[in-house]
């Protein structure tokens, strides 16, 4: 679709049509759901929004994503830096969209369907795991990895950190991993597989797109750590450490 044919699109009809396009007008600010019987362009008109700027992201969500990567080749302070831009990244801009659904479909809808509060409390638990989890992977292990990356390819010794063994931190990062995957696989069972009922409005539907979106991101994110990144690391050092 060509941005002269969004501009024509109700806003309403394109989320009906592929809920991912929600969060493109969340991030911008336009509602989709109420104020959805508009167009894009008179939408963007009204929210003081650069037409062309979500035009981008709207058409961006039908580019092709390259699955074919060969992560287990990469050199660990790459596929370290890679998790960083790409999945922590992903977790940050993605959380306080989250929020903003997950606050809004249980203030309107928890009544009626009580699953939606329960959803809104783990997640909001999630959200907090996560942060903590990917702030000592940042300051704490990655910086490590790098380390032991650069002696590797300089063929030096290195020392032992403060916190002893990589395997330390590393066996506290795969406790804090099962943790986060204990409460999505809650949050799947209390959304019914993000599967929201028929009378969904919207927002709920975006909420539950999101959630299945976010789980698949994380899962990912973890295999790189725990089957790639961690037991190279753990090698690595046990090379580069031997007297």
């Amino acid at each position: 679709m060509n941005t002269q044919e969004l501009k024509e699109r109700k806003v309403g009809d394109l989320v009906k049509e592929n809920i991912k396009t929600a969060h493109v007008f969340k991030k911008y600010g336009i509602d989709f759901c109420c104020g959805g019987g508009i167009s894009i362009q008179s939408a963007c008109e009204k929210g003081n929004v650069a037409f062309d700027q979500l035009a981008a992201d709207l058409i961006k969500l039908n580019e092709p994503v390259s699955k074919n990567e060969n992560y287990d080749e990469w050199e660990l302070d790459v596929l370290a830096d890679y998790i960083v831009s790409t999945h922590h990244s992903y977790v940050s801009e993605s959380i306080p969209l989250i929020m903003a659904y997950a606050q809004k479909v249980a203030s309107v809808h928890g009544n009626a369907h009580q699953p939606v509060i329960e959803i809104f409390r783990l997640f909001d638990e999630l959200a907090h795991e996560l942060t903590s989890h990917m702030q000592k992977e940042e300051l704490i292990l990655f910086p490590y990895v790098r380390t032991l990356a650069e002696a590797k390819r300089n063929g030096t010794h290195t020392e032992l950190p403060p916190f002893g063994s990589v395997q330390n931190p590393i066996n506290m990062m795969e406790h804090e991993h099962d943790v986060a995957g204990g409460l999505l696989k809650d949050i799947s069972e209390q959304s019914n597989g993000y599967t929201p009922p028929e009378w969904a409005c919207n927002t709920f539907r975006a909420l539950y797109a999101k959630l299945a979106e976010f789980e698949e991101d994380l899962h990912i994110h973890i295999h790189l750590e725990n089957n790639i990144l961690f037991p190279k690391a753990v090698a690595m050092e046990k090379d580069l450490t031997q007297s």
